[in-house]
């Protein structure tokens, strides 16, 4: 017979030890409380629209229609699961001071970072921060994680990037950072690397397959601090509609964003190109 985590914890006679592995375990058992409860809710709603009553789904699975509607109506929404699930990681970069040479992270990332940690939080998932530091190496193959950080920063970023089928990061022949569609043959370039120059800035957004094959890395960035505001913006304000159309597979897009010149902050984003679904083996 098998020993229940419980009795293995009170099993363990030092006091502190026994303590810290009773929190533990009570975080990792209300983590799959909370993914339980949204995956069911999940189901009800993909059952509902594939053309199933209430009635009909809580008659199949031997639940009252009361209790069918009421877990509809609670519980994490399904949609934050484009983040991930349990406990995410959202990584940002470091970047090197130019005047004291020492390592710093943009406003405009940590701002982007603290947005989508309070995005996180509320759909019930519980976030850990990290930073990509100088150099730009950082371990991809780990789940729920979700890097804010280009190619310019992190040849390992660089290489993930390069393993998307469509969209690619390209240096224009005077020097700026542009996103190129290679099915489409579209450029997008910021506006500020424009002439004449506009509040317009484009950015990256996807899901990449991680460098060991076992799942999937969420990655986004601007080609300027401002798209990466952009980004965050649009995904605050249209989660459920990129859920919908994505769940949890791999993709990419471009991200157009317009922005108040005197704050950086996102006037209007939207998707700027297709949104490509990528090919999962």
């Amino acid at each position: 017979m098998q020993t229940s985590n419980v009795d293995r914890i009170a099993a363990i006679d030092d006091p502190f030890l026994l303590l810290r592995a009773a929190t533990e375990q009570l975080n990792l058992a209300q983590q799959e409380v909370t993914e339980l409860a949204r995956l069911r809710r999940r189901v009800i709603q993909e059952l509902h629209a594939q053309g199933m009553s209430y009635a009909q789904i809580a008659e199949k699975a031997g639940l009252s229609r009361g209790r069918i509607h009421q877990i509809r109506h609670t519980g994490p929404a399904p949609e934050g699961a484009f983040l991930g699930t349990g406990t995410i990681t959202i990584a940002t970069p470091l970047k090197q001071d130019a005047i004291k040479a020492r390592p710093v992270v943009a406003m405009e990332d940590v701002t982007a970072g603290k947005r989508l940690e309070d995005l996180a939080r509320g759909f019930g998932l519980a976030v850990e921060l990290e930073h990509v530091p100088l150099g730009g190496e950082i371990d991809l193959n780990r789940p729920n994680l979700i890097v804010i950080c280009g190619p310019r920063l992190s040849p390992i970023m660089g290489a993930l990037y390069e393993s998307d089928p469509v969209l690619e990061w390209v240096k224009a022949d005077d020097g700026p950072w542009t996103l190129h569609d290679s099915r489409t043959g579209n450029t997008y370039r910021s506006g500020e690397d424009s002439t004449p120059a506009s509040n317009v800035d484009y950015a990256y957004l996807g899901r990449l397959g991680r460098p060991d094959g076992q799942g999937n890395v969420l990655v986004f960035t601007g080609i300027h601090p401002q798209g990466t505001l952009g980004v965050v913006s649009l995904i605050v304000g249209e989660i459920n509609t990129l859920w919908g159309q994505v769940s949890d597979k791999r993709f990419s897009t471009v991200v157009g964003v317009e922005y108040d010149p005197a704050t950086g902050e996102p006037v209007k984003a939207e998707l700027a190109s297709p949104l490509y679904r990528h090919e999962e083996s």
